[in-house]
């Protein structure tokens, strides 16, 4: 299945990029999200705080930290544009709710397992829900009264 994903993660980087029609939305002026500083942050917060103090470990976290905040690029590209077509707007709402489903997941396996708190990815996944909260409100909104996203400036 990670193969799945990984073959598949590959395939939207290279349509994105290399598909003729696809590749003229991108804006380079609006994106100038410094990602960087996210992929160095979450890896001194990897080897601060990590689940153990070894390198399969700090590799876990820095990987569970990383993809809490993996979606902020996105989403501030998506403020700065304010206009989001209908295929964006549902393919970032599906990730929030797969995101947000993850949550009740970890509830009931909380109820119904032995009880076994795991900080790191419950806090980061807190986190990445905190981040598509803004997201959701506007979509729903719009959603109910069957207008284009438009998120505020």
């Amino acid at each position: 299945m990670k193969l799945v994903f990984i073959a598949t993660s590959v395939a939207i980087v290279w349509y994105m990029r290399h598909h003729k029609v696809v590749k003229q939305t991108y804006s380079r002026e609006e994106d100038s999200f410094k990602h960087y500083v996210l992929i160095l942050l979450c890896l001194i917060l990897a080897i601060l705080i990590p689940h153990a103090f070894n390198v399969t470990e700090i590799l876990w976290t820095y990987s569970i930290y990383l993809e809490a905040v993996a979606i902020l690029p996105q989403l501030v590209l998506l403020q700065r544009s304010r206009n989001i077509d209908n295929l964006t707007g549902i393919y970032v709402f599906l990730l929030g709710a797969y995101r947000a489903l993850y949550i009740v997941n970890w509830g009931y396996r909380f109820f119904t397992e032995t009880h076994k708190i795991r900080w790191i990815p419950w806090v980061s996944g807190l986190v990445q829900t905190a981040l598509y909260a803004d997201f959701f409100y506007y979509y729903i909104k719009s959603w109910k009264n069957h207008e284009k996203l438009k998120l505020p400036v």
